[in-house]
């Protein structure tokens, strides 16, 4: 069986302890369940917006659960196609980290980038317009999902 690539943004390490929204806590902590079936990875920034959490102990728990997961360093070529999104206007300057999470993906192959981030990534013009800008680049295409999706 070939297992789909699964690139994780900040928000669903940081969902999965989060009890002020339960419903998406108990959706995050379904999906493990299954992530077997998947190859799961996160990237430098993931690790870099968790280590900003003021919280020691929720910070500790969110860097145990990325342990043994794949982590992919952010290179040039990142940062590069993050900024051309930001110029086609798919994404501001001021959301250059969810443009960065979604050049990680595409960048490192992923079939898709999971993330709980609906009003930024998780939608179905932001699936299109990053999918399009992608094609034009001559790059793949990535799922943009919630884990309930997957």
């Amino acid at each position: 069986m070939i297992k789909l690539r699964v690139y994780l943004d900040t928000s669903i390490i940081s969902a999965y302890h989060d009890d002020r929204a339960l419903e998406r806590m108990a959706d995050t902590r379904d999906f493990p369940l299954r992530a077997s079936e998947y190859e799961l990875s996160v990237s430098s920034l993931v690790r870099e917006e968790v280590g900003q959490t003021a919280d020691l102990d929720r910070r500790r728990q969110m860097i145990g659960l990325m342990e043994g997961l794949q982590t992919h360093a952010i290179s040039e070529d990142m940062r590069d196609l993050a900024y051309c999104y930001v110029s086609a206007g798919l994404f501001t300057l001021s959301m250059f980290n969810d443009a960065l999470h979604v050049a990680v993906a595409v960048l490192t192959r992923q079939d898709v980038l999971l993330s709980w981030n609906f009003k930024h990534l998780v939608n179905r013009r932001k699936r299109a317009e990053v999918n399009q800008a992608n094609v034009s680049l001559g790059l793949p295409v990535v799922e943009i999902l919630a884990p309930t999706e997957l």
